[in-house]
């Protein structure tokens, strides 16, 4: 797993400025999958609503790879056929449930149970609501394949070595 650094001395990896700005496009198809199950949660929150369905309490955010602390809560949706009114926010791409799951995944099965247990939110009868409510899981894993396998860079020294992900320890 990748942290904030790239190394120091004879243990740093490279190319140092790929792994540190885009590299393989790992945080770009983590970030895009945590947004879809945003969007996906939203429209079916707005389509399901005539039958009756509502989350009581949503427990998913959004993410992106900025710290931007104007994004930490906001209001999406204004009503009418442009969504339903919710509070949310961004959080930063490292801290997000999708970067641990995929650090932890072993598998390609492994990666479609933990994203089908995503918990999103708690319905108004007080039952859990995850992504394989909404049956989703597989959309999810497939924008998710590529990020799944590490990357297999070098030391200063030509060691290989291999880094895949890169969560905030404290906060994933």
């Amino acid at each position: 797993m990748k942290g904030g650094a790239a190394g120091g001395g004879y243990a740093q990896v490279l190319p140092m400025d790929k792994i540190n700005l885009h590299f393989t496009g790992d945080f770009h198809a983590i970030t895009e999958a945590n947004n879809m199950i945003s969007a996906l949660l939203d429209n079916y929150r707005f389509q399901h609503e005539a039958e009756g369905f509502k989350l009581k309490k949503i427990l998913w955010r959004r993410v992106m790879d900025v710290n931007d602390r104007g994004l930490r809560r906001i209001i999406t949706g204004i009503g009418d056929k442009n969504g339903i009114e919710t509070e949310s926010g961004f959080d930063i791409t490292p801290a997000s449930e999708i970067m641990a799951i995929m650090c932890f995944a072993t598998s390609i099965d492994d990666l479609r149970r933990r994203i089908d247990n995503i918990l999103l939110g708690i319905t108004e009868d007080d039952k859990p609501f995850t992504v394989k409510d909404m049956g989703v899981g597989g959309s999810i894993v497939a924008l998710l394949l590529d990020a799944l396998k590490p990357n297999l860079v070098q030391t200063t020294e030509g060691t290989p070595a291999f880094v895949h992900c890169g969560p905030f320890a404290n906060i994933a």
